[in-house]
């Protein structure tokens, strides 16, 4: 068994036999590209239309609730975007396999659950998704030094967002924002402006292909954030954009008296390419899913 894994957001790709399935981490349970899970058990060439086939007949034949149940979630399509596409839970999932006649039945069955108990102990034990995301990186040629750097900075991440959470911030544009400032403040630019300043495509993660000092100076910034806002006690968006400004603008006091010490720049256009680790020329980004490092799967993290 195969598994490509990504990172922040807990979306991902995993391969059953070489072929992808798509998966979400969604209402506390991971959900299933439908088309995906057709597509390894028949080998269908047009497996899109062998769903929407077998769908149509599952309607006529009854079975309205393993269709129903079956929701629209936005997964990465092959084409690097995200689009709508049925997706199932794994409860229904078994559902739709037992209906679609194939030798490979089985084997999926187990791969599924294999994933879904692996996820579930990760919420249980969460060192073990730290570990997983070590060996991740690993693998793809980070450096000790900086992997130890990077997951230290997910837990300083995880108890901003969760100090945010409880004072009235939700999950998604409004986490974009408040990161925003602290990138603004820190790096004199915003996720998206740093990201294309590095040439790190939109579905990567920003913080994959910082160096050390780009890496530290994240983590004072969203450190700082988070004890001016538990010593105001700051509630609500406006407030804690404030904080977060502030925060941001600690890091950025830092990061220029580096860079007069140093006479160089802390913010470069170094990322990280493929296997090659870190490096030092400024190269093409090779197509990198973030990886998926927290159990904590709504914390923007970019």
């Amino acid at each position: 068994m195969e598994m490509k894994e990504d990172s922040n957001t807990n979306k991902g790709v995993a391969l059953f036999e070489q072929q992808e399935i798509r998966k979400e981490w969604h209402n506390e349970r991971w959900y299933f590209a439908v088309v995906d899970i057709v597509a390894a058990l028949t080998q269908s060439d047009n497996p899109q239309v062998y769903w929407r086939v077998f769908k149509k007949r599952l309607l006529d034949e009854g079975s309205n609730e393993t269709v129903t149940k079956c929701n629209a979630l936005k997964m990465i399509t092959k084409d690097g975007k995200k689009r709508l596409t049925d997706a199932a839970d794994l409860e229904t999932v078994f559902r739709i396999i037992q209906s679609i006649p194939s030798p490979k039945a089985e084997p999926l069955k187990i791969w599924l659950a294999h994933i879904a108990i692996e996820r579930i102990n990760e919420i249980q034990d969460p060192e073990l998704a730290v570990n997983r995301a070590k060996e991740i990186y690993e693998r793809k040629g980070y450096p000790k030094s900086w992997i130890d750097k990077r997951l230290r900075g997910i837990n300083v991440r995880n108890t901003l967002t969760d100090e945010w959470k409880e004072r009235g911030v939700k999950a998604g544009n409004e986490f974009a924002i408040l990161t925003d400032e602290i990138y603004k403040g820190a790096f004199e630019m915003t996720a998206k402006e740093y990201k294309e300043f590095k040439s790190v495509d939109r579905e990567n993660n920003l913080r994959d292909h910082m160096g050390d000092m780009e890496l530290i100076l994240t983590m004072l910034g969203e450190a700082t954030t988070t004890e001016l806002t538990k010593t105001r006690d700051s509630k609500g968006l406006p407030k804690l954009s404030a904080d977060a400004a502030d925060g941001g603008a600690v890091a950025g006091r830092t990061r220029k008296d580096i860079e007069k010490q140093t006479g160089k720049k802390v913010a470069n256009k170094r990322n990280f390419r493929g296997e090659e680790g870190p490096s030092l020329d400024e190269p093409k980004l090779l197509p990198q899913k973030p990886l998926d490092v927290s159990p904590k799967a709504h914390h923007y993290d970019n």
